[in-house]
């Protein structure tokens, strides 16, 4: 679960202290610049852009009368936001590397070569990362553990890794929102006053027609993607795998710990930390390491030496210490956004946006705006769900819409879409836990586009929304 959190709203912002919209405008261009140029244009990674804005945002603050201490109680909200985030990234890192050392990473692989074909590769991989995360509710353990073994899977197979995340991720979001053990699904239905299975019920629908149409593009795209597998590779690589590792039914105990603990409701990290003791255990039982090297797995990744060039590739792992990378720039990134949500741009922006909606259509879409905005600001798709879904309530009661509506638009928008954009703390995770830059995997993540599109769509044709009169009183946005 994540911590409770207020965000600022429109009403809570001292006046003297209140930005324009068009200086709330100010730091988000800056942001966007910063961001586009330092990475597309200067080709740095995200912490220097992110730097750059988080003192061009603070500069913001300042010049609008906050106080350091302010900023600073900013920026530890937005670390505390994300801090299971954080502290998933790390041990996530950590149960790869054990599970690898395990056998269980490579058997999966083992057993998956010989199961799956390439045509059929692509549209099964988002099929069961669509159930794993719908039983398990996690998407960044299903990414994280099954993810990875698809991967080395589909390289076996001839097919391009980013192909390979896309499918992955699309099906790991979809089971997400749909499942009763999300905390994003429970935290969309919290923060909306809305009945959890009624939230669900009205995400169906969507959820299901931009599922589907991702899973035929797949099958469509395997029978473009599968060309002739290199004489003797799959036996090859198999070959390698049953040098280096023990590998039997055993392997999966790690696997079977995690995903049994998450079945059976127990929260993200100490299921991961479960599955992590369990990998350490298995590559001392199983796989004869001793008890020292085993915790310097965890601690540090492995460097596999079986003999073939791709499979040590595919298994090389950094352990916790490979995490570093990753992690300074989710911190980077949470505290952007926690500057941006404390001098209250998010709110003032939040409220232009609704100001002049005049139909239920149009509040939805600009819900679903919203929320992909907040993500690409803050850098979280917690905050993507929360700032949008409490400030908007009032908005919705005046159209006399159900809260549903609002939990739906702001899941449908929010929590799939973070993965694509390249500083987000879920695609950042996604890319260091797969080895697949976002850029490379973003087209191919279909449902990351097709989730807010079937959403606009669902605005745009009044389906499902009810044909209501507006009865509000607010006003067009000042200056």
């Amino acid at each position: 679960m994540t911590r409770e959190f207020t965000p600022t709203t429109y009403e809570d912002i001292d006046p003297d202290r209140r930005p324009s919209f068009r200086l709330a405008l100010v730091p988000v261009l800056a942001v966007v610049a910063f961001l586009g140029i330092g990475s597309a244009v200067l080709g740095l990674d995200p912490h220097v852009p992110l730097l750059w804005s988080i003192v061009f945002v603070g500069g913001v603050g300042l010049y609008a009368g906050y106080e350091w201490e302010e900023l600073f109680e900013g920026v530890a909200n937005g670390l505390l936001m994300g801090l299971q985030a954080l502290l998933i990234i790390f041990t996530i890192y950590a149960l790869i590397a054990t599970w690898i050392s395990a056998g269980t990473i490579p058997g999966l692989m083992y057993y998956g070569l010989s199961i799956l074909t390439p045509r059929t590769f692509l549209p099964a991989a988002a099929l069961l990362a669509g159930v794993v995360a719908f039983a398990i509710g996690s998407s960044w353990t299903t990414v994280g553990t099954l993810g990875v073994a698809f991967v080395g899977i589909g390289t076996g197979l001839g097919v391009p890794a980013p192909m390979t995340v896309g499918a992955v991720i699309s099906g790991a979001y979809a089971g997400d929102k749909q499942s009763p053990l999300s905390d994003t699904t429970n935290l969309a239905a919290g923060v909306t006053n809305t009945d959890l299975y009624d939230h669900i019920d009205r995400m169906q629908a969507g959820t299901l027609l931009a599922f589907g149409i991702a899973v035929a593009a797949f099958a469509v795209l395997g029978l473009r993607a599968a060309g002739a597998i290199p004489e003797g590779q799959v036996a090859a690589i198999q070959t390698a795998l049953a040098g280096t590792y023990e590998v039997s039914v055993l392997v999966f105990l790690p696997l079977l710990v995690t995903f049994g603990l998450a079945l059976r409701g127990y929260p993200a990290l100490p299921t991961l930390v479960a599955g992590a003791f369990a990998g350490v255990l298995t590559t001392i039982l199983l796989q004869g390491a001793g008890f020292v090297p085993a915790w310097e797995v965890f601690m540090y990744g492995t460097a596999p030496e079986s003999g073939s060039e791709l499979v040590n590739e595919l298994l090389a792992s950094g352990g916790l210490t490979g995490s570093a990378w990753t992690i300074t720039v989710v911190v980077a990134a949470l505290s952007l956004g926690g500057l941006l949500e404390r001098t209250g741009v998010l709110a003032v922006l939040s409220h232009g946006l609704v100001q002049g909606i005049r139909s239920p259509g149009a509040l939805v879409a600009g819900t679903g705006f919203s929320a992909i905005a907040i993500n690409a600001l803050t850098a979280q798709q917690y905050m993507s769900i929360v700032l949008p879904g409490v400030t908007l309530r009032n908005a919705y009661d005046e159209f006399g819409l159900d809260s549903d509506q609002l939990s739906r638009a702001v899941e449908a928008a929010g929590t799939p879409t973070g993965a694509l954009f390249p500083w987000h703390a879920g695609a950042v995770y996604m890319a260091g836990v797969t080895g697949v830059p976002t850029l490379e995997y973003a087209p191919f993540y279909f449902f990351g586009f097709l989730s807010p599109l079937v959403l606009f769509g669902i605005a745009a044709t009044g389906i499902t929304i009810p044909d209501v009169v507006y009865t509000g009183t607010t006003a067009p946005a000042d200056d």
